[in-house]
């Protein structure tokens, strides 16, 4: 008799999961939160059964019926699901423990996987480490926390994957490993999701933890959390930073144990945090021996990143705009902060319960900040003593900032805050590209 699976969560990852076990002759019951439209019809689309909001009695006749229990990454740990499947004995398995499990299984022999996970910097290091194994001519695909769940990519004709690893997903590993495997950073963050940092932490550590001799574990050394991991990681040690590592920069030169990479002249973008991020995407190519330094180097020189990541949209009257939407956490609005000298800031939107003070230890960097969204009033305890103002659009947000902003400022939108209370539907990528439009009408009037 073969196993019974109920997935939890019918967005796009829980969709993908219940399409792959039900291609494999696999029992399958969902269940949901909520009974939206669009949950209904994905229900209907993979042919499922769906309960919709189950009472405890319910979801607790739901889970003994089952074998195993797959939340998607969407549910949080604060769940009652969590506490019934114990209760019950019934495992917890994340996408990536479902994929990674059947991959080991496939006729053909396991393909090899690359993991990355950090606070920060992972679909850019993700995407980066990608295009690296493309030069190289591998056939390689980006999966996991993107478009693509990695139960959906085992089915295409590819020679290595590399996911991106959430908390959320490895939570629910108990396998799953990389052949190499990176961990860039960890700050405050989806503390709406963990039941604390110390759960966070311990969820992230699974990226090392479940890792083999013979693998390879990868730290940044800017990170203390980071580094103190992966000093008890079972895998080969390796490390990335601007100094003092394996991966480091000399000089002008991006350079491995076995010499140079690259020159930072060539990257498109050479920021501080690019360079960590090119760095950690090196060797994660290089440490398995999938590609060599020639297909690093091309890499390194070809990418242009993803959107929404401290992307230049345009310059006008000498003041030139950033758009660092992604910036959902203070940790990364700070390294935005951090690349430039005079800044126009606009921050705020939905907090994460986070602390928001990181993002202005670096005041004599900003001109001023306009404060936006639910919180705006946190942005403007955590700059106490600065210049602020309030705007209540994101369009009057560019027109207050364009207002404060001098010839040789940035104005940058870095929010450090998720974007769900304006934009509920698209998030930090319609916040971004709102703001991309805003600011082009902006500048096209400017040189009318």
């Amino acid at each position: 008799m073969s196993e019974r699976y109920l997935v939890y969560g019918l967005a796009v990852a829980g969709a993908a999961v219940v399409r792959a076990l039900t291609e494999r002759g696999l029992h399958v019951v969902a269940a949901d939160d909520t009974g939206t439209e669009a949950v209904r019809a994905r229900a209907d689309e993979v042919g499922v059964d769906l309960a919709v909001a189950p009472g405890t009695d319910e979801l607790t006749a739901l889970v003994e019926r089952c074998d195993v229990v797959v939340p998607a990454p969407g549910v949080p740990e604060t769940h009652a699901l969590f506490e019934i499947a114990g209760r019950a004995g019934r495992p917890v398995r994340s996408e990536l423990e479902l994929a990674y499990r059947w991959e080991q299984e496939r006729a053909g022999g396991p393909r090899p996987m690359l993991a990355v996970t950090g606070t920060d910097g992972k679909t850019t290091v993700t995407l980066w480490a990608t295009e690296m194994l493309r030069a190289g001519g591998a056939r390689a695909v980006a999966a996991g926390n993107t478009d693509l769940p990695l139960v959906a990519a085992l089915e295409l004709d590819v020679d290595a994957f590399v996911v991106e690893c959430t908390s959320f997903r490895l939570a629910g590993t108990e396998q799953f490993r990389g052949e190499a495997a990176v961990w860039l950073n960890l700050a405050e963050d989806h503390l709406n999701w963990h039941t604390s940092m110390a759960s966070y932490e311990a969820a992230k550590a699974r990226v090392f933890t479940q890792q083999r001799a013979t693998d390879t574990a990868i730290g940044a050394t800017a990170d203390p959390v980071v580094m103190a991991n992966l000093a008890s990681a079972p895998a080969r040690h390796r490390t990335f930073g601007l100094r003092d590592a394996d991966y480091r920069v000399v000089g002008d030169v991006l350079q491995g144990p076995s010499g140079a990479l690259a020159p930072t002249s060539a990257l498109a973008r050479s920021l501080p945090h690019d360079l960590t991020n090119g760095l950690a995407a090196a060797a994660l190519v290089l440490e398995p021996g999938l590609v060599g330094p020639e297909a690093v180097a091309s890499g390194l020189a070809s990418f242009t990143g993803p959107p929404h990541r401290i992307e230049l949209v345009g310059e006008g009257d000498g003041i030139r705009w950033y758009n660092d939407s992604k910036a959902t956490t203070p940790h990364a609005a700070s390294a935005a902060i951090r690349a430039f000298d005079s800044i126009v800031l606009i921050a705020g939107g939905l907090n994460k319960g986070l602390d928001l003070r990181p993002m202005a230890r670096e005041r004599t960097r900003i001109r001023a900040v306009v404060a936006i969204g639910r919180d705006a009033k946190d942005i403007e305890d955590a700059f106490d003593g600065s210049t602020v103002a309030e705007a209540t659009s994101m369009a009057e947000a560019v027109e207050r900032a364009g207002e404060l902003a001098r010839p040789g400022d940035v104005v940058l939108l870095s929010p450090g805050c998720a974007s769900f209370d304006w934009y509920p539907d698209g998030g930090y990528s319609a916040r971004g590209d709102d703001f991309r439009r805003l600011v082009n009408a902006r500048l096209r009037g400017a040189s009318a």
